[in-house]
């Protein structure tokens, strides 16, 4: 038997599917949903009927199947069936009964043909558009590769993988490069946004994350994330910096990102169009950080400054390197500050010299812890006028103004520390904030490794710390780079979390009121036991102890009060730390017996004695006296 070819319709259906990149469910489905709707609009069917049509991918043939009522005699074709067809379809058919029949009109291929034309294309189009929206929203942030398909002065259109285009907008192209069509480049999705005809995919090669992927697919370091990029601060075609640390010991991340003889860098610059790029090691300290981040410029001090929130540092250069740590436009220094996250005032070492004097001469708490410093601004003067005058200084008066500019900021710094922690201290008398709080690092407190590190570096090590600045100004905190609603979100839990633990002063533990005062009055003539725990009074030492005794005993001694009287009647003064064997027990675990003294009234005698319980066989109480 010879085999069947497929025919048009299978063929047509195969072509589509290799075209549109779509699955064959998709393009089925449309297929199908499309005739169900064309058989509908032929036979004028109520939207209420159920209708479904099957496509034969081998023979193209199209079946329409529909619900229709058994009844005995058809009076609608399209919604009544003879039991008997019915029963074809299901055996156990009934008169009343709802079964699904085939119901394909003798003309259905050309009425479909007609009909569903329009509806197949535009399921199609639906789904093809969809797919696109999954697939670069998957990209977003990668590295895509497009045809350049067209270009003008406001943007260039590229073509991109599944038949979707991106837009590369002016303002994210690198300033001064040119496309021809059909010349292919690589830019990041920067945005994808799901538009009326299709996603609108935004491309960009001047933004900071087209660096960063760069470097990720030269240095096989950062893809393997042996070496981290910490920031990254860009003009796009001019100069950029970034900050590499490396996460095991023993790796060079500025080598690593550089390369033998700057192969791995120099195909990042050849790919930015000659795009200087700096390589930075990320440090910790602050100071040790800006420096690195002013290169090439050599600096000769760095004096931070983390008053009010305010992150400033003052750099400190020779005369020599102040153009060089500028920039052109100052913008070696408008990196650097991007950067590191800090406001960066660069000044030259005359300059800040100048400065130092003005301060010396203008803050009197300044100049009295400064009198050394205070007795050298004469000499420091004359250097300046030397320098006013156009005159050359010699190396030895350049490090005196380093040493004296060195000085004078390291005090005024310290001066702004101290002020800072004693607020911090006034801070922690603060009601609401538990001074436990103060005491427990910040690493303890549950928050998430990135915001950790984040609040570590700013400088709050400790969990009463950022709750100070929290309740002062949660915004200086919100205005942590890297800090954003769900940091503070995160910060607000862990600390809900928190349980300080309760400690009772003493002073209060020994005001503290006794049970018995709050029970009934006894009624007269009853002796009312008064009972006081160990816990809710303070223990004396022994010569507290002793001395009580001796007051006691010669208070008393007029009434012919003995000393064993004056037990029973006092018998919390002779407990001593260390000498009650009944504590002592119990921290070792073994079960003791109470021995329980009451305070009672005599009325014969007309004095308060005390009385010992004894268990007796009998389960009765004696006393004693």
């Amino acid at each position: 038997v010879p085999r069947m070819s497929k025919n048009e319709i299978a063929l047509a259906f195969n072509e589509v599917l290799e075209e549109k990149q779509l699955s064959k469910e998709i393009i089925l489905g449309a297929i199908e949903s499309a005739m169900s709707s064309a058989y509908r609009k032929a036979v004028n069917a109520s939207a209420a009927q159920h209708v479904e049509a099957k496509l034969d991918l081998e023979t193209g043939a199209v079946l329409v199947f529909a619900e229709k009522e058994v009844v005995e005699d058809v009076m609608e074709p399209k919604t009544e069936v003879l039991l008997d067809e019915a029963r074809k379809v299901n055996p156990e058919a009934q008169l009343g009964d709802m079964v699904i029949v085939e119901t394909t009109p003798k003309d259905f291929g050309r009425v479909a043909a007609q009909t569903a034309r329009q509806v197949i294309q535009q399921r199609i189009r639906e789904a093809e558009r969809s797919n696109q929206m999954q697939y670069f929203e998957r990209q977003l942030g990668e590295i895509v590769s497009g045809v350049v398909q067209a270009t003008n002065a406001q943007a260039t259109t590229v073509g991109l993988d599944m038949k979707a285009e991106g837009m590369l907008p002016a303002n994210q192209r690198i300033p001064g490069e040119r496309f021809k069509v059909h010349e292919r480049v690589r830019a990041v999705v920067l945005e994808v946004k799901d538009g009326s005809r299709g996603p609108q995919i935004i491309l960009s090669r001047g933004h900071r994350n087209f660096l960063r992927r760069l470097l990720e697919n030269e240095v096989p370091e950062i893809y393997h994330g042996i070496v981290e990029i910490r920031a990254i601060s860009r003009e796009p075609g001019a100069r950029a910096k970034v900050a590499v640390m490396a996460t095991q010991a023993g790796v060079d991340p500025v080598g690593a990102c550089v390369g033998i003889k700057g192969v791995r860098i120099q195909a990042i610059v050849k790919e930015l169009h000659d795009e200087k790029i700096d390589i930075i090691q990320w440090d910790q300290d602050p100071v040790i950080y800006i420096s690195k981040a002013i290169s090439p410029a050599r600096v000769t001090g760095v004096y931070v400054s983390d008053a009010d929130g305010n992150k400033t540092a003052t750099v400190v250069v020779q005369e020599d390197q102040l153009s060089l740590a500028i920039g052109r436009d100052g913008q070696n220094a408008r990196l650097a500050a991007k950067l590191t996250g800090w406001r960066i005032d660069i000044k030259s070492i005359t300059e800040a010299a100048g400065d130092s004097v003005q301060k010396l001469q203008t803050d009197a708490e300044l100049s009295a812890l400064m009198p050394n410093a205070v007795e050298s601004i004469p000499s420091i003067e004359e250097i300046l006028a030397k320098k006013a005058e156009n005159r050359p200084l010699t190396p030895e008066e350049y490090t005196a103004l380093a040493q004296f500019v060195d000085r004078v900021e390291r005090r005024t710094i310290q001066i702004k520390e101290e002020a800072a922690r004693a607020e911090e201290v006034a801070g922690a008398a603060h009601p609401d904030i538990p001074t436990a709080a103060f005491g427990m690092p910040l690493e303890q407190a549950g928050i998430k490794d990135h915001t950790f590190n984040i609040l570590v570096e700013a400088g709050y090590d400790t969990v009463g710390s950022l709750m100070v600045a929290l309740k002062a100004d949660s915004n200086r905190v919100l205005g942590l780079a890297g800090i954003g609603p769900k940091a503070m979100q995160n910060i607000e839990e862990a600390f809900a979390a928190i349980q300080f633990p309760e400690t009772l002063p003493a002073e209060v533990a020994a005001d503290a009121p006794v049970e018995a005062a709050s029970k009934p009055e006894a009624a007269e003539g009853t002796a009312t036991p008064v009972e006081v725990s160990p816990a809710e009074k303070q223990a004396p030492t022994k010569k507290e102890a002793r001395k009580v005794v001796e007051e006691e005993e010669d208070e008393h001694a007029k009434d012919g009060v003995s000393l064993d009287e004056l037990f029973a009647m006092k018998p919390e003064i002779f407990q001593t730390p260390g000498g009650d064997d009944e504590s002592a027990d119990k921290k070792k675990g073994k079960k003791v017996k109470k021995k329980s003294v009451e305070l009672v009234l005599d009325e014969e005698r007309g004095e308060v004695v005390g009385r010992k319980k004894h268990k007796r066989g009998d389960d009765a109480f004696g006393e004693e006296e």
